[in-house]
């Protein structure tokens, strides 16, 4: 009688190194393709006036003092600063992911790989 396949701890193994990998490719896909136009957005919208917008809402609907204004408008830049060199190095995690698996890859499997990021990544902007 043969013992079941799903006790040898190879297969185990195999199975779970290509769940992982296929989960983490997915992450670094939907985070890769997602990132450009959340981030972009969100800074532009900052640079061109988001800031003064929201500056002024709170000043209307808070009565906020101009001593209470200038502390606010501290806090908002401080938090797009912070909001900025977080998402900074996500990028940098990300690629350093998928560069990571990208050497585990043989080249055949790279370039499957780069499609499936790109599938992702059209399937983001639709």
């Amino acid at each position: 009688m043969n013992p079941s396949p799903w006790r040898d701890p190879r297969v185990v193994s195999l199975l779970l190194l290509v769940f992982l990998c296929g989960s983490a490719a997915g992450a670094l896909g939907f985070r890769y393709s997602s990132r450009s136009s959340s981030t972009a957005a969100a800074a532009k919208t900052w640079k061109e006036g988001g800031k003064d917008i929201s500056l002024q809402r709170f000043r209307t609907e808070l009565s906020l003092t101009d001593e209470q204004a200038g502390e606010v408008e501290a806090v908002l830049d401080d938090f797009m600063k912070y909001y900025q060199t977080l998402q900074a190095q996500m990028d940098e995690v990300r690629a350093d992911g998928k560069e990571r698996i990208l050497h585990i890859l043989k080249p055949d499997q790279q370039e499957r790989f780069k499609r499936m990021l790109s599938d992702l990544q059209a399937r983001q902007i639709r």
